[in-house]
């Protein structure tokens, strides 16, 4: 599909007079409804929204791509503009966009919405065509711009055969996948093949994106490859990868150096990936993880995994307990069908799951699709046996490492039984055992040390309970998503399931200050910041009262000696205010939303120190920065 065929002159809007995030988005939206390419000017824009919400679709280089699916599109069409002094758009880079793409898919366009933003993102990696982007003076300049790029772009399915390969050629292979599987993904596959084709080096790019698997490589191309990059931020299968030179980096590497990806590939010396060795093999890698950071990166693979039913499940919950507490209880006076509805659907199935799926992807993180099963069986166990996210912690690195346990086992097993591994050689063993493991040595202990754990929680009050709402607070904002704040949140949802609800209530409280006290600074101390800046003031409300503290992230990165204590002394000061006033959440997601969950009387005083301590982190913040001269940009 040529990119020309969506993006057309009567949705090309030139020179943008938007100076913020939000003005650009509303203008492109209002160009493709002039257009007629949309049924709900208003429905589109709110869907806009809530997908910035989840994460920004500033994709760095200057490039904003902006994009919804929703039934309020009539017809799949792009909206261009650009902006020549460039606009905040929280981009991953931190730097202004200058280039936007608006993509408006119907509800039941799928594809459509995903090739496009599969082959703009691999467009816009040239740096020429931005530039001529840049300067277009027309719509019929920017259409015949993209025409040319289009027509120079390599169809995804047009890659070298391993029967094409010239042995006397290096020749590397590469695997792409970022969490959302779109932009990032093809555009480091679009970096390395650039590179790749000006080292004189041929290339197969295998894509793990949105749509699926692109490319996937074979066992003749992994056999006649030098070497292997694996540019990715989500689990990949690489036991295929047994015995070659394998080197694993972020996606984001993928883009920013992929001729030192390349030549590192092609290194002769370096030690082969054995994949039989699970997490050991990362010592044979020159891009290694120590042991913390290795634990922390399986443990994030189950929580990231765990968090849609968190948060779905936990707002179901919040949304009943607006009817009444008792709403979901047949035997009470405030009994509701509808609400007893909601309660089955969040609370006994969703928050049911949590457990088995943080402990099942724990073990796939380690173990690939083997641990899966083994992982899932614990985490139940875990859930029956009272030992609770503790239990399911175990039971995740349980499964995992025993089941590599078992594939070096049985790694010179007949050739005979090779099929029979993965679906039943290692999914019996790696049940059984991990199943006998957990009820009869981990399911006690673990089970006495999450009781003493939420006995101690229950047994707080005071000073020492104000101090837990300190510590929570100040957690969720000295990295801002990173392994403290997920430590505090994960803890926090633990005590949550296990009905104390003051921990999430700190945690929830502390999450949600950053980007409102940043957003505050920048009204109460506007001279300070510059107008990109002060763009993202809304955005940062927005974002704040949803729970999403990354807002705060691009000035934190900007400026971490003046923001991040800042932050963590209004966060601290809200999570313990909570706590003294004795707020409580009943749903571990959600912002606003669940706060007016609880009764009102809670609901006001938790308003009330989310205030106070945004307040505190603007004012500490305004005192201490610099005049915008003074301070990177974001």
């Amino acid at each position: 599909m040529r990119i020309t065929e969506l993006l057309t002159k009567d949705t090309v809007a030139m020179d943008l007079a938007a100076t913020s995030k939000d003005a650009a988005i509303s203008e492109l939206a209002q160009q493709l409804n002039k257009a007629g390419k949309l049924n709900n000017l208003a429905d589109f824009e709110e869907a806009i929204h809530a997908r910035e919400a989840q994460s920004s679709t500033g994709i760095g280089e200057g490039i904003a791509i902006p994009h919804a699916k929703v039934a309020a599109v009539d017809t799949p069409a792009i909206a261009f503009g650009k902006s020549k002094a460039g606009i905040d758009y929280q981009s991953l880079d931190m730097q202004p966009a200058h280039l936007f793409f608006m993509i408006a898919a119907p509800a039941s366009g799928a594809q459509t919405h995903l090739d496009a933003l599969a082959k703009l993102s691999g467009i816009l990696m040239d740096d020429k065509v931005r530039e001529a982007l840049l300067h277009a003076e027309s719509p019929e300049e920017v259409l015949a711009i993209i025409n040319k790029a289009d027509d120079e772009v390599a169809d995804e399915d047009e890659v070298v055969a391993p029967s094409d390969v010239d042995a006397s050629e290096p020749y590397v292979l590469a695997v792409t996948a970022c969490p959302t599987g779109i932009a990032h993904t093809f555009m480091a596959r679009d970096a390395l093949k650039k590179q790749a084709e000006e080292m004189g080096v041929q290339i197969k790019v295998e894509t793990n994106g949105a749509g699926g698997i692109k490319n996937h490589l074979t066992s003749e191309d992994i056999e006649k490859a030098d070497g292997i990059i694996v540019a990715a931020d989500v689990h990949v299968e690489t036991n295929r990868f047994d015995g070659k030179n394998v080197i694993q980096v972020p996606v984001a590497d993928g883009i920013k150096r992929p001729e030192e990806l390349i030549n590192t590939a092609l290194d002769k010396s370096r030690k082969p990936f054995v994949a039989e060795k699970g997490a050991s093999t990362s010592k044979d890698n020159d891009e290694k993880l120590g042991i913390g950071k290795t634990i922390y990166k399986h443990l994030m693979n189950g929580v990231s995994n765990m968090l849609p039913l968190v948060i779905a499940g936990g707002i179901l919950m919040a949304i009943v307990f607006m009817f009444h507490p008792n709403a979901f209880d047949p035997e009470s006076a405030h009994y509701n069908a509808f609400a007893a509805s909601l309660w089955e659907i969040g609370s006994k199935s969703a928050f049911a799951l949590i457990i088995p799926i943080l402990s099942g992807y724990i073990a796939r993180s380690i173990a690939d699709k083997p641990g899966f099963a083994a992982g899932l069986v614990g985490g139940m166990l875990a859930v029956s046996g009272g030992s609770g996210f503790i239990g399911g912690i175990i039971a995740g690195f349980l499964a995992g490492y025993l089941t590599e346990g078992i594939k070096a086992a049985t790694k010179n097993f007949p050739q005979m039984l090779e099929g029979l591994k993965p679906t039943l050689i290692y999914p019996l063993i790696s049940v059984t055992v991990t199943g006998l493991a957990m009820i009869y040595i981990f399911n006690t202990p673990a089970a006495w040390l999450n009781n003493a754990l939420i006995s101690g929680l229950d047994s707080l009050s005071g000073t020492n309970v104000v101090i837990l709402g300190v510590v929570l607070g100040a957690m969720m904002a000295i990295d801002m998503g990173g392994p403290f704040n997920k430590a505090a949140y994960v803890f926090s949802t633990a005590a949550l399931t296990a009905g104390n609800p003051e921990p999430i209530t700190a945690a929830m409280v502390g999450g949600m200050v950053p980007p409102i006290a940043l957003a505050l600074a920048m009204l109460m101390f506007g001279s300070k910041f510059t107008k990109a800046q002060k763009g993202s003031i809304v955005p940062n409300f927005v974002m704040g009262a949803s729970f999403i503290t990354e807002g705060a992230i691009p000035f934190a990165a900007a400026d971490p000696l003046r923001v991040i204590p800042s932050m963590m002394v209004g966060s601290g000061i809200a999570g313990g205010l909570a706590l003294l006033f004795g707020s409580q959440i009943q749903a571990p997601h959600g912002g606003l939303v669940v706060i007016f969950g609880t009764d009102w009387s809670h609901s006001l005083f938790t308003i009330i120190a989310i205030l106070i301590g945004s307040l505190v982190g603007a004012v500490m913040y305004g005192l201490l920065k610099k005049k915008p001269t003074d301070t990177p940009t974001i």
